[in-house]
């Protein structure tokens, strides 16, 4: 009997201990702050624990993304790459002064939360490389009419990284992939990546926003949102549930959980970048903002050389010019305007003008890497590649007699690169000054259907995409369904002729 009077009592207990848990394990992520009222931004319930993943990506699978260029280097580059290119890290009540629309609920207060915890020491990463590149990417932010606090969607996306590169192939501090890139005029080749320039990479990035934030009738949440997602998921979404409110948008469950999350991780960091003591931030070794001067390089040039010339190692003009890929200025680019350390342009103008052309840049053999197939050979793949044998074997470690099915190899690349078109891209199908909204065509897709859906005439689609009326749209390919031009610092619907 008293057996049984224990086991009874412990089990209550126990009961008891089951239903407090829920509540003690939230505790930590919810404030003091969840119980104020804030008619400006819905409380939308216990957030779930964020999506650890870079928050880069892109519908990609809709843009019809190409390819990325083949990946080449010397043997002198690849013994250097280390760390090039990074995996991305990420994780009082008044909110301080800013340019975009700051909001306070749970979700916002979550990341508040987890870049003061867990995610302590990568925002604190962030901050410190924050200082370098700041300074230059609000001038440029300003320049082209655009709120300043932009500066932190290059804060979540890279952590202002210039080699970042994210598991969609989203490159640089912006993180674009290589198709919205180019539609913003930014070459990207074998030889250079100007979504690693942090002055080229944030003109764009402001031209990107500024197309979104008209797209969405100046709405940051939105237009930020589509800049993650794509701009197309975000209307797409809109369409859905019926409502322009982000906070209304994350309820439902068509948009990606990292989308859903990006905006809110994005004020909390502007938040706390604002006032990095206040949230425990005091001890961070911030970095000098970056100086440099330009120099004009007529024709090909070791940067070995230009180190030499001014005074400096090969490592830092290479840091000065994250978009260079390897270890020379590009081929078929005169005038190339290269960075020096600021202070060296008098310098180096006068020893470079002493040197013979043919003295400033050295041909070195680049480098890819193959794997082996079934019925491959070491004389099979010598042949493929214009090589011997006997140089595969010493490259890769290899006797005569060794098996190589499934190996990665290491090879020499023919010099197959057409040097004059090498890095020459068509410029955009619009006018500089406007923009357009693009749609990738699925199957069942009808002219008729697109032009209903997004309220524009069928001739109109037809004469921006040369489509022919009767024939059947074709899945994957993108399409202008509409076109915006910009007056008076906003972007409004471009007037069609006729």
């Amino acid at each position: 009997m008293k057996i049984n009077h224990l086991f009874t009592y412990g089990a209550v207990v126990l009961a008891a201990l089951l239903y407090a848990l829920p509540v003690a394990a939230l505790e930590p992520v919810q404030p003091l702050l969840a119980e104020l009222i804030r008619p400006h931004a819905p409380l939308l319930g216990t957030p779930e624990a964020p999506a650890l993943v870079a928050a880069d990506g892109r519908d990609t699978l809709e843009s019809g993304d190409p390819a990325p260029v083949a990946a080449l280097f010397s043997l002198e580059e690849l013994r250097d790459s280390g760390d090039d290119e990074s995996e991305l890290e990420l994780p009082d009540v008044s909110l301080p002064l800013s340019d975009i629309p700051l909001a306070l609920n749970s979700k916002v207060e979550y990341f508040l939360y987890y870049f003061q915890t867990s995610g302590k020491q990568s925002f604190s990463r962030w901050l410190s490389r924050s200082s370098r590149y700041i300074p230059m990417m609000k001038e440029i932010l300003k320049r082209e009419g655009m709120p300043e606090d932009l500066v932190y969607v290059a804060m979540i996306e890279s952590g202002f990284q210039m080699h970042a590169r994210s598991w969609a192939n989203a490159v640089g501090p912006w993180q674009f992939v290589s198709e919205t890139g180019r539609r913003y005029d930014l070459r990207i080749d074998q030889w250079i990546d100007e979504r690693k320039d942090p002055v080229k990479a944030t003109t764009a990035a402001a031209l990107y926003l500024k197309e979104l934030y008209g797209m969405f009738k100046g709405d940051w949440y939105l237009a930020t949102a589509g800049y993650n997602a794509g701009e197309n998921k975000i209307l797409r979404a809109i369409s859905m549930y019926n409502t322009s409110d982000f906070w209304e948008l994350t309820r439902g469950t068509y948009l990606k959980r990292e989308t859903k999350e990006y905006v809110p991780k994005l004020l909390a960091a502007a938040i706390i970048a604002k006032d990095p003591a206040r949230y425990g931030f005091t001890d961070i070794a911030y970095l000098t903002p970056i100086e440099y001067d330009t120099v004009t390089i007529p024709s090909r040039t070791n940067l070995d050389l230009v180190a030499k010339l001014t005074g400096t190692t090969y490592e830092s003009i290479k840091e000065l010019n994250p978009d260079l890929r390897h270890w020379c200025t590009p081929p078929n680019y005169p005038d190339f305007e290269l960075n020096v350390p600021k202070g060296s342009k008098q310098q180096f103008e006068t020893e470079y003008a002493k040197i013979p052309e043919d003295q400033r840049f050295t041909e070195r053999v680049l480098y890819s890497r193959y794997q082996a197939r079934k019925k491959d050979s070491l004389k099979s793949i010598a042949r493929r590649f214009g090589t011997s044998p006997a140089v595969l074997a010493e490259l890769n470690g290899l006797s005569a007699k060794s098996r190589i099915t499934g190996k990665l190899l290491l090879v020499p690349t023919k010099q197959t690169v057409d040097f004059s078109h090498e890095g020459r891209t068509a410029k955009s199908a619009v006018n500089k000054g406007s923009f357009a909204k693009y749609y990738t065509i699925k199957s069942g897709d009808t002219l008729s259907a697109l032009s209903k859906r997004f309220n524009v005439s069928a001739k109109l689609l037809s004469a921006w995409n040369n489509l022919k009326t009767k024939v059947a749209l074709k899945p994957g390919r993108r399409i202008i369904i509409a076109k915006f031009t910009e007056k008076n610092g906003e972007m409004v619907p471009a007037q069609s002729k006729g």
